[in-house]
């Protein structure tokens, strides 16, 4: 595949032509694909179907903790460190979105802009929209282009988060919570959360005061904790991976290499021991159940517009009726979907 390969597309290319451009490397198709997943338009099932045989291929690597720790410093530096390999990288940055007007400022993808020029390197932006848990939620589909694209890696970062928003847990093979020197003391890193999705413990700006003492807090909360990081159990798999703490200075690099090698040793794990297959399986069963839950509430929003939901409201706020059963009711009365093969 040739980085930012171009071609001339028809006037108004459909799904096919689309997707066959991106299969082949070209950009700007990758970015209309995206466009398409974020509109949620009606051509989706058919690119779906196009690119399903070309994923599977990507290594995917989150990037999560609260805001201002550094997260999009820090993917800025991954990139540069995997380009230095000659490895194409895509990148997903999670913005806030305003709850009133549905924009945001895009600004991780003006803290990566040395990378802009690269034909090896995508970023896109994505805005929450409202999705909790840190992530948007095209991110899946969004995710699912760039690996039938071809890319080598790529690097989810989500919008800051606090310590409830755990979805790049779901979607990531490799994910790095990011901690900055001051934000929290021994008792706050052994709660639980955030820190229990960590596969590396990054704690950044390691050149601060206190990046020593939050290192050792850290340290012992792995310790303390007995477990390993999201490892299953099942037989014949190897000892479970227990979460390594590192030190970066993402602005500068210092501690790069020593976070790659990391990266690394982890996905090697995950390969021998059969846990990269199992997370996978995972993701493929949360993505269509989010798929499924889309269609519910598409088809939930039409019965509405009879006024059903309304009558059983005002039911249950009258004590004529108990939510569960309001609840059953509706559910009853969707109308069925078409099959597969309809």
């Amino acid at each position: 595949m040739r980085e930012g390969d171009s071609r001339r597309w028809p006037a108004r290319p459909g799904p096919a032509e689309l997707t066959a451009a991106a299969l082949a490397g070209d950009r700007r198709a990758v970015a209309r694909l995206i466009s398409l997943v974020e509109h949620e338009s009606a051509a989706l099932r058919e690119v779906g179907a196009l690119l399903a045989p070309h994923t599977g291929r990507a290594r995917v690597v989150g990037l999560t903790g609260a805001p201002g720790v550094g997260k999009s410093t820090s993917t800025s530096a991954l990139v540069g460190a995997y380009r230095a390999q000659g490895l194409r990288v895509g990148v997903l940055a999670i913005d806030p979105s305003s709850p009133f007007t549905g924009g945001a400022l895009l600004g991780d993808r003006v803290r990566m802009v040395e990378h802009a020029t690269d034909p090896g390197v995508f970023v896109r932006s994505l805005a929450t929209r409202g999705s909790l848990g840190g992530l948007s939620w095209a991110t899946p589909q969004a995710l699912r282009v760039l690996d039938a694209a071809g890319f080598d890696i790529v690097l989810v970062e989500t919008v800051g988060v606090g310590q409830a928003e755990v979805d790049i847990a779901s979607l990531a093979d490799t994910t790095l919570v990011l901690i900055a020197p001051g934000m929290g003391d021994g008792i706050q890193a052994a709660k639980a959360g955030i820190m229990e999705i960590a596969d590396l413990l990054v704690v950044n700006k390691a050149d601060r005061p206190g990046a020593d003492h939050t290192c050792r807090d850290l340290a012992a909360a792995v310790r303390m904790s007995g477990s390993d990081s999201r490892a299953d159990t099942a037989p014949g798999a190897r000892d479970g991976w227990r979460p390594e703490v590192l030190r970066l200075e993402a602005v500068t690099g210092q501690g790069l290499p020593e976070l790659v090698a990391a990266i690394g040793r982890h996905h090697a794990w995950l390969e021998e021991s059969g846990e990269l297959a199992r997370r996978r399986l995972r993701r493929a069963g949360e993505e269509i159940s989010q798929i499924a839950l889309a269609g519910l509430r598409a088809r939930l929003g039409a019965l509405d517009d009879g006024g059903h939901l309304a009558r059983l409201a005002e039911a249950v706020a009258e004590g004529r009726l108990d939510p569960y059963t309001a609840a059953d009711t509706l559910l009853s009365e969707l109308p069925r979907s078409r099959t597969v093969d309809s």
